[in-house]
């Protein structure tokens, strides 16, 4: 799609109706609807909306005269509401308008868990925001560059000569374009700013800044729209989405060889890659928990890897996981164990327990001291593993089809473990 053709149409129409993006607001054109795009608001209901980390709506949100209002009751803890449905790829677009100073935003591929209290440690964030009303009221405290309006919050600025805000108080018209990692800022027809998401400037810019203490900030390929309500009152309308195709993945290796690049650390024990070529987790002197964690996030996707137990062969391969510092993980393991341990058997790491052990006759399968190929496919909520070629487990699991998340391989409390690792491919699905 042209997009630059389309915020040029949006500038004519608003000079004639006063409305930045149709002629009748919370309404899609023919020529829209044949074009993919959807409505998230009806300008009537909040149908489609609830609360964050909620089933239904009881934040300080309602509708009034074809808008979706914030009161401004809303703090930096609480006054989120965020679509029922999740997006991945998207061009997402709205109208909006702050009260004088006002401050908030639309953010992101939004991970929904009880553990995470608040959206933004998790979804990027398109702010929102009166920057000079703001300073007025908050004077002598000046907003940092990164907090300011169009800013992909405290990550990516955008170029001050692209930016056109209407005077305080009238509607402005915004646009986010996620597709398959490449992203765009518009403002009233304007580009703002552009970036590629994990990139290494992206995870530099993540790790060194207000996310460097949210290890899952920006990771997630799909999550919930997020609207925040910052104790300003603050007013949404003509908001829609066009879903945007998924590109096909490529196999490719989780492992260079050579070092631990593209992987995070988490604990004390060893992680490191031996003269072999070979990746080794060892048990270290505090004899702990330890993993080492992909830094992106895999839904759905195929992994095959091989494993060789040089002690106690206690580990595993975690997926849908998501880390709680220092060392904690969330999420499912595929279990890599001593003989009759359950290797390529499902545990969870919190709650259940194991959801699916393996068939007593096939413990013999697993070599200890020898190379063994396990192969993981989560699809949705099917999963299924095997273990040197021959099917393990093979269940469908709700819990499971919800989430997404990271990759860890870990090694067990209790020391005295040493596993090697190689030839780690996946293909995301």
């Amino acid at each position: 799609m042209n997009t630059s053709k389309f915020f040029v149409g949006c500038i004519i129409a608003s000079v004639a109706t006063g409305c930045s993006s149709t002629p009748d607001p919370n309404t899609l054109t023919n020529d829209e609807i044949a074009d993919g795009w959807e409505l998230l608001f009806d300008g009537e209901t909040l149908d489609g909306w609830k609360d964050y980390n909620g089933d239904s709506l009881t934040q300080p949100w309602h509708v009034v005269d074809g808008c979706i209002q914030a009161n401004g009751d809303g703090s930096d803890l609480s006054g989120y509401i965020v679509t029922k449905e999740q997006f991945d790829n998207f061009i997402l677009d709205w109208d909006w308008k702050l009260s004088e100073g006002g401050n908030s935003g639309m953010l992101y591929h939004v991970v929904e868990n009880p553990y995470f209290s608040v959206p933004y440690v998790t979804g990027p964030e398109y702010q929102l925001i009166d920057n000079d009303g703001w300073e007025a009221k908050n004077a002598p405290t000046k907003l940092e560059p990164w907090q300011r309006l169009g800013v992909d919050y405290a990550m990516h600025l955008p170029n001050p000569d692209s930016m056109f805000v209407n005077p305080q108080g009238e509607w402005n018209n915004s646009r986010i374009v996620f597709d398959n990692g490449h992203v765009e800022h518009w403002l009233n027809g304007h580009k703002i700013l552009e970036f590629e998401a994990w990139t290494d400037d992206w995870f530099q810019r993540k790790n060194s800044g207000k996310w460097e203490t949210a290890p899952e900030y920006g990771l997630a390929e799909s999550g919930v729209i997020c609207l925040q309500d910052h104790g300003y009152p603050a007013s949404f309308r003509n908001i829609k989405i066009k879903r945007l195709p998924k590109k096909q993945s490529e196999p490719r290796s989780l492992f260079n060889g050579k070092d631990l690049t593209g992987w995070d650390v988490y604990g004390t024990e060893k992680w490191y890659v031996d003269p072999e070529g070979f990746m080794v987790c060892e048990s270290g002197p505090d004899k702990q928990y330890g993993y080492l964690a992909t830094r992106e996030y895999f839904k759905d996707f195929d992994l095959t890897l091989q494993f060789k137990q040089l002690a106690n062969g206690n580990s595993g391969v975690f997926f849908r996981t998501f880390v709680e510092p220092p060392v904690k993980v969330h999420g499912w393991q595929c279990e890599v164990a001593p003989k009759n341990c359950d290797t390529a058997g499902i545990y969870e790491s919190y709650g259940r327990g194991w959801l699916q052990l393996i068939p007593d006759e096939k413990e013999n399968i697993l070599k200890p001291g020898e190379w063994n190929t396990l192969r993981l496919r989560v699809e949705g909520d099917h999963v299924q593993t095997w273990l040197n070629g021959e099917p393990m487990v093979d269940f469908n699991d709700e819990e499971i089809g919800k989430a997404q998340g990271r990759i860890a391989l870990q090694i067990h409390d209790g020391g005295g473990i040493k596993v090697q690792w190689k030839d780690l491919n996946i293909t995301k699905l």
